[in-house]
């Protein structure tokens, strides 16, 4: 399902389901990101054995950290493989010279820029063949420590500011709204966060569409950004520097027990 993107709440984007395998996966067409949505724990349960880790009545698996990071090194390369045609562990990932993930230009020649977020077992990846662009997941019901004293220490002035006004109910849900905005956006830019979220100014009204309203030595208005739900317990978001031509937001479950699609 492609959504359009002429409605502020693209928010409220579909997540398509679709099963483990990955089959008949298309490279997104110029224009078009690609965002995969997946909660490892309901996802996992093939790796049980592999990982060792213990699954409750509902069939979650219950990870370590360092199973946790396996599992999303696992699907990432899964999902990377199914669009390039090739097998997971054929998949080669670096990182550029500021610290960001990509394919290996020595070992792919194909133009597949992507983004990973992360928040407990909840896992984003966006995909795009022809731009760079940033994501971010949060819980949704995550309340933030200190949350004015780190917009006053790293947001913008005009950020700090609004979300100083809000009553601390408020407060705490835009901030998180905020800080997924412009994690998304710094990582569209390939940057550290270090010294770069205060550049720029985000909406911070909850009520209002997500958007980026100021830019140091950038133009605000070519920036595209949304808020995705891809699940009532988290809350994203991603961005990119030009508007794309549709979206295609997807949740990645497991096989089917009887083996269908």
């Amino acid at each position: 399902m492609t959504a359009k993107l002429d409605k502020p709440a693209a928010e409220f984007v579909d997540f398509s389901p679709r099963r483990v395998p990955l089959n008949g996966i298309e490279r997104p067409p110029e224009g078009e990101i690609h965002l995969w949505f997946m909660e490892l724990d309901e996802l996992a349960g093939s790796l049980r054995s592999a990982l060792g880790g213990e699954d409750d009545a509902a069939g979650r698996v219950h990870f370590s950290g360092g199973q946790l990071t396996f599992t999303r090194r696992f699907f990432l390369r899964l999902l990377l493989g199914a669009y390039l045609g090739l097998p997971g562990k054929a998949i080669s990932i670096v990182r550029n010279r500021r610290g960001k993930p990509v394919l290996d230009p020595a070992v792919h020649c194909q133009a597949l820029h992507f983004s990973i977020a992360k928040s407990g077992t909840g896992f984003l990846v966006g995909l795009s063949s022809s731009a760079y662009l940033g994501v971010d997941i949060e819980a949704s019901g995550r309340k933030p420590h200190n949350a004015l004293g780190i917009a006053r220490r790293y947001f913008s002035s005009v950020e700090a500011e609004e979300l100083a006004a809000m009553t601390p109910g408020k407060c705490d849900q835009a901030f998180l709204r905020t800080w997924s905005c412009k994690e998304a956006v710094v990582k569209s830019m390939g940057l550290g966060i270090a010294n770069q979220l205060c550049r720029f100014t985000v909406e911070t009204d909850v009520q209002k569409p997500a958007a980026v309203l100021a830019f140091e030595d950038d133009d605000p208005a070519a920036w595209w950004l949304r808020m995705v739900r891809p699940s009532p317990a988290f809350l994203g978001a991603v961005a990119t520097r030009s508007a794309p031509s549709g979206l295609r937001a997807y949740r990645l479950l497991p096989a089917s027990p009887e083996g269908g699609a």
